[in-house]
């Protein structure tokens, strides 16, 4: 535990630490009034109001969209389910920027409704709602399903033949065992949304304002330390306590059932009823996740002079973006690659020895240990940006003017993702194993490379993935810490919507595209890698 721990102590703790410090200390004594201050404020009551009730009215409207999604993966079997099971996630692994590019592109002006009917919904709540069904769809899919497919259908169909109703079966039955996943799933969808940040940016525009985005503003456009302290210490609080009811979800998950093996559940649909609801699903997924995709690309070829490659040739020119960086926008592209990948190393490290430890020891340490990982996933990555730039810039560790900055911001989002695709598979090595070859002689270190790594190696690549596939994607702290020199994707993708012109705009939507095939083949490698495919991700 002594790498992670150190890891997380300086380069989240320490800054996050600080930011507040400068807040709400700036003298040398605290500050606690100005909590008080901050939250009684008209306009701080109506960020918190709106943070809680779009993520809420979120969250519900992800459940009621994407649990027909969830039975239909669990239950049916269908050409084409895994491709089509790869395509559902996309949007979890995509940036919130290309989220946001491409409803905007959808919704916005000259978007595919203003074309057709002269309707914008950009800049509306309901664009901010639909934008986050779109990307928790997945999250709800696979939580619910993975645990779906595993419960005995043959409960239910007991209740049938007791006289219950097909309905009056589900909810007695099936729905309260499912209880865990849904609840599960629905924490994850409120914090996902609780804490957005660039969707709300790009698509709701300056009229809303979440807790992340509001921390932004006073951070980096009014410089107002102690209102953006409160905040974050705001969030902490409300992250904190979602990740707790999360941990305690799980567990219920993972203690009341006794499950069957996915493969025994899974059949062919039959009658009407069902095959109706698989077409549901499949328009769903058409409608809500492949329409958006679909005219990002489409707007990326509409040049002026009809389609074709305009705004990708653009990219190799500094001078097409009018001034807007001092590269090539291009050079984001390769900028983003190098940067991931040093993140997917950091991350794959710290959060394989994380991993490591909790499979080794049990106790409340072990578990506050393992909630101290999932952390970054819901603090605010604004905070943690800008808490670099005014805490690492001293030696030893005078790493403003460093490449590896923009990395270890990166690694901090990868690394629960590392933990939780790693830890149930290091947990399922049977511990005889180990014992046996400690018996025979193996040191340590012989028995992790000769015993766990060649059971773990796939699910190394895997959490690899998925660390290389939400570090290309960050967002919110790399916009503080990323070079002009050295953009990435997200952040060169954010300043060319920020300009006027269609040229700025075509290139926005080429980068996002760009962003989105890479992301999307990394996630279509992992589900060809992918063992186990009853679980979650």
């Amino acid at each position: 535990m002594a790498v992670p721990v150190a890891f997380f102590a300086v380069f989240f703790a320490y800054p996050v630490t600080a930011i507040v410090g400068r807040g709400l200390k700036p003298d040398g004594s605290w500050h606690w009034g100005r909590f008080g201050d901050v939250l009684s404020r008209p306009d701080i009551g109506q960020v918190l109001w709106f943070t809680t009730w779009q993520a809420t009215l979120s969250t519900a409207l992800t459940l009621l969209i994407a649990l027909p999604g969830a039975y239909v993966f669990a239950r049916f079997e269908f050409p084409g389910k895994q491709l089509l099971r790869a395509v559902v996630t996309v949007p979890f692994v995509l940036p919130t920027v290309v989220v946001g590019t491409a409803f905007l592109a959808l919704l916005g002006r000259g978007g595919l409704l203003d074309e057709l009917w002269g309707v914008r919904a950009d800049m509306t709540v309901w664009a901010i709602l639909l934008a986050h069904v779109f990307f928790n769809y997945a999250v709800v899919v696979r939580t619910v399903g993975g645990l779906w497919a595993q419960l005995d259908p043959r409960q239910e169909e007991a209740a049938r033949v007791l006289g219950a109703g097909r309905l009056a079966a589900w909810w007695r039955v099936t729905l309260p065992a499912l209880g865990p996943a849904v609840a599960a799933a629905a924490l994850m969808v409120f914090l996902f949304t609780f804490t957005s940040f660039g969707i709300v940016q790009i698509v709701g525009g300056p009229a809303y304002s979440t807790l992340e985005v509001e921390i932004y503003r006073q951070t980096a456009q009014l410089l107002d330390l102690p209102t953006a302290a409160v905040l974050t210490m705001v969030q902490f609080a409300a992250v904190g306590g979602i990740l707790a009811l999360h941990a305690w979800t799980v567990r219920r998950r993972e203690t009341a059932l006794k499950l069957v093996d996915p493969a025994q559940t899974v059949r062919r649909p039959r009658g009407a009823a069902q095959w109706a609801l698989l077409a549901g699903v499949l328009g769903t997924v058409l409608l809500l996740i492949l329409l958006p995709l679909g005219v990002l690309i489409e707007r990326s070829l509409d040049g002026p002079g009809g389609y074709g490659f305009d705004y990708y040739r653009a990219l190799r020119s500094v001078e097409a973006s009018g001034g807007t960086f001092l590269v090539p926008p291009l050079e984001a592209v390769w900028n983003s690659l190098r940067y991931a990948l040093a993140a997917t190393v950091i991350a794959l490290v710290v959060g394989g020895l994380a991993a490591a430890a909790l499979t080794r020891r049990a106790g409340r340490l072990v578990r506050g240990f393992d909630a101290l990982l999932m952390l970054p996933l819901g603090v605010s990555a604004v905070t943690v940006g800008f808490g670099f730039l005014i805490t690492l810039d001293k030696p030893p560790l005078d790493l403003r003017a460093s490449w590896i900055l923009v990395p270890l911001a990166q690694a901090l989002v990868g690394v629960p993702f590392v933990v939780r695709v790693m830890l149930p598979v290091l947990r399922a090595v049977d511990g005889r194993l180990r014992e046996a070859a400690a018996v025979l002689g193996a040191s340590p270190s012989r028995v992790w490379r000769e015993v766990d790594l060649p059971m773990v190696r796939r699910a190394v690549l895997v959490a690899a993935g998925f660390a290389f596939a939400v570090s290309l994607g960050e967002f919110g702290a790399t916009v503080f810490i990323a070079r002009p020199d050295r953009p990435t994707l997200p952040v060169a993708v954010a300043r060319l919507l920020g300009r006027p012109g269609d040229l700025n705009y075509g290139q926005a939507m080429a980068l996002s595209t760009v962003l989105m095939v890479v992301c999307a083949v990394s996630l279509l490698v992992l589900e060809r890698i992918r063992t186990d495919r009853s679980g979650e991700f």
